[in-house]
């Protein structure tokens, strides 16, 4: 691996939409497909390649031309349109609260006004957050539906933030579509099918982060929506996603040192540092992004002990485990296991 050119930076993988996302968004829309594709530079025969994929450009075009097509910007995919012009009026309102935590309960109001089916809940228990979509009907939302609204209301959070607000975990009532691989790098690695609950989960702290945007700034956030939430608070960074995929398949314990990453990498310590650097990240901390990853969905599995799961992420103790954990989640492995598998949210639903 150098730091121009991969395997791991592949153009499939790299800035580019599956096609089964693509059919999940055209499902609901009863409109003549073939010139709605073509207009978003789509060649409508890739819908039946399960392996394709499309430039992301392509698939926000996609998005555009539906909502126009439809004067929906939820893809005729509730009872109620979601009216042209709804996210950035969602936005504006958003971006004159004090706080991310009060822009969040101003969306999630918004979008319970506006949509049927779909009532959004932001509530905290003492260092994590969750937003809980009560959805008003017994039969379960597909996935695409969930995540769209997830990617609308994480995708303003993140721009009011001025920083990627990570997900510890997401649960669906519903069962798994055919596809999760772009859900997973969207939004995160630990997502869960016939939950009790649909709900997303992370830190608390994020809600206290200042809201503090232009309207020059929001005009140049809209100006390049959706591609901006499809993929720039996905991944902005490519060497750092290349580095964390590389660390992905391997066990903790072979987690390399630093000098030995920038060889692989075909650069110096130094290097490689600065690179990171200018991209906001650094090697500690993509190492322990990835063993958070790993420690939430063990954390997940009833079975494991915090013994079992230290000494699978490399931890000499438990107790070394739950300091790190709390560093990274701000909550305790047993308060964010009761939160996970008891399936009852702050509210006490």
């Amino acid at each position: 691996m150098n730091l121009t050119r991969n395997p791991l930076d592949a153009p499939s993988l790299r800035d580019t939409i599956s096609i089964h996302l693509v059919r999940e968004a055209v499902r609901d829309c009863h409109l003549p497909l073939q010139p709605l594709l073509q207009s978003a530079s789509i060649d409508p025969m890739l819908l039946g390649n399960d392996q394709a994929r499309i430039p992301v450009h392509s698939y926000a075009r996609l998005w555009r031309q539906l909502a126009r097509a439809l004067d929906d910007e939820f893809f005729g995919m509730d009872a109620r349109p979601l009216r042209r012009g709804s996210f950035a009026f969602l936005c504006r309102a958003c971006m004159h609260q004090p706080t991310v935590g009060a822009a969040l309960q101003r969306a999630l109001e918004f979008l319970a006004l506006m949509l049927a089916a779909y009532d959004g809940r932001l509530a905290t228990q003492q260092s994590l957050a969750e937003i809980v979509i009560h959805e008003r009907s017994a039969e379960p939302k597909r996935a695409f539906s969930c995540f769209t609204y997830w990617m609308i209301v994480h995708g303003i959070a993140c721009w009011l933030a001025g920083r990627r607000i990570p997900i510890l975990a997401m649960e669906l009532r519903g069962p798994a579509p055919r596809y999760v691989g772009d859900y997973q790098v969207m939004f995160s690695p630990n997502l869960r099918f016939e939950r009790p609950r649909t709900r997303l989960i992370f830190a608390a702290e994020h809600l206290d982060i200042p809201v503090r945007h232009s309207a020059t700034e929001l005009r140049r956030f809209l100006a390049r929506a959706p591609a901006n939430i499809l993929v720039r608070y996905r991944d902005p960074d490519s060497l750092g996603w290349r580095i964390r995929q590389r660390l992905r398949n391997l066990p903790a314990a072979d987690f390399p040192a630093i000098e030995t990453m920038a060889s692989q990498c075909g650069a110096s310590v130094a290097t490689l540092r600065r690179r990171l650097a200018e991209e906001g990240a650094g090697y500690q901390a993509l190492k322990d992004s990835v063993r958070r990853e790993r420690a939430v969905l063990w954390l997940a599995e009833p079975q494991a002990t915090f013994e079992d799961i230290a000494e699978r992420l490399g931890f000499a103790d438990a107790s070394s485990f739950y300091k790190a954990f709390r560093k990274w989640t701000g909550a305790s492995p047993g308060h964010y296991r009761s939160l996970i598998l008891d399936g009852v949210g702050p509210d006490g639903a």
